[in-house]
């Protein structure tokens, strides 16, 4: 694949729902009451069960990896996180993503990452530099 300033590498849809949150929260240690009932959401004033920032932020390094085909292929990766995803207990929570080229230089492409819910960011500065001098030129 070749890389272009202002190129889509990759986008993805994932469709988050309360089994994900429990199935990351196994995985991950995290069992914060905030990722899945609603009851202790309510009482600190979020807006419902949250689902984890590290699973949003996980996600987008995997759409990142599937760009580059390779993991080892990512230099950093960061973000901040600037609102919740919030996944209703029946319809779940649909989070959007798509990494764009922003810059290459010298081999290392920076990968920014637009990441939406319910048509909103919750992502800012969601970048990832990348090696792509080794990436397979098309």
């Amino acid at each position: 694949m070749s890389f272009e300033v202002g190129q889509i590498v990759a986008e993805r849809t994932v469709h988050l729902t309360r089994e994900s949150l429990v199935r990351y929260a196994g995985a991950s240690g995290d069992f914060n009451p905030i990722h899945y009932r609603d009851d202790v959401a309510a009482r600190v004033g979020l807006p419902g069960v949250l689902a984890h920032g590290m699973l949003t932020m996980g996600i987008g390094a995997s759409v990142v990896t599937d760009a580059v085909g390779d993991p080892a292929r990512i230099i950093d990766y960061g973000v901040r996180f600037t609102k919740p995803v919030v996944v209703d207990p029946d319809d779940g929570a649909e989070v959007r993503y798509e990494a764009r080229v922003a810059k290459i230089d010298d081999g290392i492409a920076r990968i920014d990452l637009t990441v939406t819910f319910d048509e909103t960011k919750v992502l800012a500065k969601a970048q990832a530099n990348v090696r792509i001098d080794e990436v397979a030129q098309a």
